[in-house]
């Protein structure tokens, strides 16, 4: 869904520095541990808080977005190292974890109660049987740009080889107005040369996967499908899938009282934008205010 092009490849070239970068950090970190003689008593979790910064990833829920890097290491704790355990793990499960490790009793902590799993089960031994087979994902909004604030609610399930997704509200962007620059986007050359490609009849298909607008109803293979580029929620073959999906992630929703689920999604689009200088950016920007949006570039402000 992006061009093949010198400036997407030297974009990814760059993105590719940056991880060295980080690695190399992490190294010098475990030296110091090293150093201290606490390395292999320390458990060292390393992850990623959203995926790569670039056009149909970060900010949206396909595959790219959700599935994360995590590496964890803990010579004194980890059982049978060098295991492959097939099991789904979420940043909530991290919480639960910790605590468990540090030998606090979540009955006893006064805190409210965690949704997360601890995840001692899978460092200690095999996971346990109850441990979910899938995985809830979601978002409502993530950045401005669009009328009145609203965001672009979504919500999914990911179970075996399919991610099912929900776009409860596919009139709107997803990934935020043109006109307002789609500032659920970072500026970078891949983007824009995929906002090039809008006005090209036959290289549109690279604008519309990644800013058009979407149907309310996605449903991706992805273990054969990873970029969530052939969407099979009109294919027969797959109408059984589907509603097995959809139901299970309604049940789940429901049982959580999620007000998209109980007709009062009007609830998220109220809540105002926690940065007050940037709010009603869409309406203040089409009525002439100089404003700023220094994530992204002046070029990617188009005509709706």
């Amino acid at each position: 869904y992006w061009p093949d092009n010198d400036s997407v490849r030297t974009d990814l070239l760059d993105y590719a520095y940056e991880i060295e970068y980080f690695d190399q950090h992490l190294g010098q970190m475990l030296q110091l541990l090293q150093d201290a003689g606490e390395l292999d008593n320390t458990l060292v979790v390393v992850t990623a808080d959203n995926g790569m910064p670039f056009p149909r990833i970060k900010g949206q829920a396909y595959e790219m977005a959700n599935h994360l890097p995590l590496a964890m290491r803990w010579p004194q704790g980890l059982a049978q190292p060098g295991r492959s355990v097939e099991a789904f793990v979420s940043f909530i499960d991290f919480a639960p974890t910790f605590l468990e490790l540090a030998g606090v009793d979540p009955r006893q902590s006064g805190m409210q109660p965690i949704t997360g799993l601890s995840l001692t089960d899978i460092l200690y031994q095999q996971p346990h049987t109850d441990r979910p087979d899938y995985v809830l994902i979601g978002k409502e909004r993530h950045d401005i740009g669009r009328p009145h604030d609203q965001g672009y609610p979504i919500r999914g399930i990911v179970k075996g080889e399919f991610l099912y997704l929900h776009n409860f509200e596919p009139d709107r962007w997803p990934a935020g107005n043109p006109e307002t620059g789609y500032l659920n986007c970072d500026g970078s050359p891949t983007k824009t040369a995929v906002l090039q490609r809008r006005y090209h009849p036959a290289e549109q298909h690279y604008w519309q996967a990644c800013f058009g607008k979407r149907p309310p109803e996605e449903l991706y293979r992805i273990s054969t499908d990873p970029h969530c580029t052939h969407n099979l929620a009109a294919n027969l073959a797959y109408t059984e899938t589907l509603q097995t999906l959809k139901s299970q992630l309604f049940a789940q929703l429901t049982a959580q009282q999620d007000p998209r689920m109980l007709g009062q999604g009007q609830l998220f689009d109220a809540y105002p934008y926690a940065d007050q200088r940037q709010r009603g950016f869409y309406e203040r920007y089409l009525a002439g205010e100089p404003l700023r949006a220094g994530w992204v570039n002046e070029t990617d402000f188009q005509p709706e």
